[in-house]
C-alpha cells in the first residue's frame, strides 16, 4: 500500500508543477490522485477533507487564473485586443509556431507567445508601441503572479492530504 501512496504522491508533486506551468495539469491531478486513494482505502470518509480542500483549491485555480491575467491587463491598460493576443500568442507558442528558437522549446513559447501576442495585438488596436509593450507585460505579469498562487494552493492542498492521510498509511 506505501507503493501506491507514493505514487500517488509523486503524481501530486506533477500536479504542483503543472499548477505553474502553463498547460500541464494542476490540481486536477491532485484531485485524481485523492479519489485514487480513496478507491485503494475502500472509504472516502479518511480522505474527506483533503478532498473538499482539493476541490476548493481547483475551484480557486481557475478562479485565480482567469482574475490574475484580467488585473495584470487591467492594471497595464491593456485592451480586449490586448488579452485576445495573449492567448492566440500563448497557442501559437505553444504549438511552435513562432520563430524557432535554438532552446526552450513549447514551455518557452508558451512564456514569450502571450507576450509578442498582446504587444502586437494592442499595437495593431492603438498604434502606440510603448503602451502595446506596457500591456503586454502586464498581462504576463499578471499571468506569472496567478501561476505563482495556484502553485502555493496546490502545495497547501498536498499537505493537508499528507498530514490527514500519513497516520493511516504509516502507523499500524
Amino acid at each position: 500500500m506505501q507503493i501506491i501512496y507514493w505514487l500517488l504522491v509523486a503524481l501530486m508533486v506533477v500536479g504542483i508543477i503543472g499548477s505553474v506551468i502553463p498547460a500541464l495539469p494542476g490540481a486536477s491531478l491532485i484531485l485524481i490522485a485523492i479519489i485514487i486513494w480513496g478507491f485503494v482505502k475502500g472509504s472516502f470518509a479518511a480522505i474527506s477533507i483533503p478532498l473538499i480542500v482539493t476541490s476548493i483549491v481547483l475551484l480557486l485555480s481557475i478562479g485565480v487564473d482567469f482574475l490574475a491575467g484580467y488585473l495584470g491587463a487591467k492594471k497595464a491598460g491593456a485592451s480586449k485586443w490586448g488579452q485576445i493576443g495573449a492567448f492566440v500568442g500563448l497557442i501559437l507558442g505553444f504549438l511552435g509556431f513562432l520563430p524557432a528558437l535554438p532552446f526552450g522549446g513549447p514551455l518557452l513559447g508558451m512564456l514569450l507567445g502571450p507576450l509578442v501576442g498582446a504587444i502586437i495585438a494592442e499595437y495593431i488596436y492603438r498604434r502606440q508601441l510603448k503602451v502595446a509593450f506596457k500591456a503586454g507585460v502586464g498581462i504576463i505579469v499578471g499571468t506569472v503572479v496567478g501561476n505563482i498562487i495556484q502553485g502555493l494552493l496546490a502545495i497547501a492542498a498536498v499537505i493537508v492530504f499528507l498530514v490527514t492521510t500519513w497516520p493511516q498509511v504509516f502507523t499500524a
